[in-house]
């Protein structure tokens, strides 16, 4: 079968985000536009066949749609993010997931933002943020359970999302930025570690085989073509100043 991604058009409102860490600076919403079509063009020349839902122009933050879902082999868990402002974008995320999984939604009194919740095998590594609350992963927890899944509550310091600073990229091999997420809590694993320059370099997509990097970090991006990666840099300069990676961009379906 044929690899499926969800993304969304860029709100024409993303400056009016929500921020957590970094000071707001002026986003240009048509030069994110184009970023946001090279992302899709590098997921569709990997292979994906990429469904881009309509711009919600509401709802600044939701060209971030990985918050929204939690993909799984068996399941599709629709998330309750923790920004209240956020949790319009669900409907139409369910909607789209559907005819590929189950889908399971979050009921309220606990959050949880995808951008939190790293996917390795049978585990999921789940960052403890404003975002996502001890509550919200206890429910993650009891969802995924009778899939076979174990979750495990894990550190994040200093950014917004426990995936700014930790992705899995391929071979058992993870890419982590250890002064703001534990690495020693991952197990399994090798870590692989950015360098100390590039904080942001962490938030990486695999794309099939090729690693998807972000242009503002060659020297992490030589450390991986070092290792005998395939590597594939993208500008997404805009996004990073809503505190957005790579992997915010997308829902992925392998």
């Amino acid at each position: 079968m044929q690899k499926q991604a969800i993304t969304r058009d860029v709100s024409r409102s993303i400056n009016d985000c929500e921020l957590s860490y970094i000071g707001r600076q002026p986003i240009d919403v048509e030069r994110a536009r184009e970023q946001h079509g090279a992302y899709v063009a590098a997921l569709r020349s990997a292979g994906y066949d990429v469904v881009v839902l309509q711009e919600e122009a509401d709802l600044p933050d939701a060209v971030f749609v990985e918050d929204t879902a939690i993909v799984l082999d068996a399941v599709v868990v629709i998330t309750m993010p923790g920004a209240r402002s956020r949790r319009p974008e669900l409907d139409s995320v369910a909607t789209a997931l559907a005819p590929f999984r189950p889908v399971v939604r979050m009921q309220p009194g606990g959050t949880i933002d995808g951008g939190d919740v790293l996917h390795i095998g049978k585990s999921l590594y789940v960052g403890r943020t404003p975002r996502s609350d001890d509550a919200g992963i206890a429910t993650l927890a009891d969802i995924v359970a009778p899939h076979g899944y174990t979750v495990r509550p894990v550190r994040v310091d200093g950014c917004l999302h426990y995936k700014s600073g930790v992705s899995y990229i391929g071979r058992d091999t993870v890419l982590a930025n250890p002064a703001w997420v534990g690495v020693s809590e991952l197990d399994g694993v090798r870590v692989l570690e950015v360098d100390p320059s590039e904080p942001w370099a962490a938030n990486t997509v695999l794309a099939g085989d090729t690693v998807l990097v972000s242009q503002s970090c060659p020297k992490t991006a030589e450390l991986l073509v070092a290792e005998g990666f395939d590597v594939r840099m993208l500008d997404i300069g805009e996004f990073q100043k809503a505190e957005g990676g790579l992997s915010c961009l997308s829902i992925l379906l392998d």
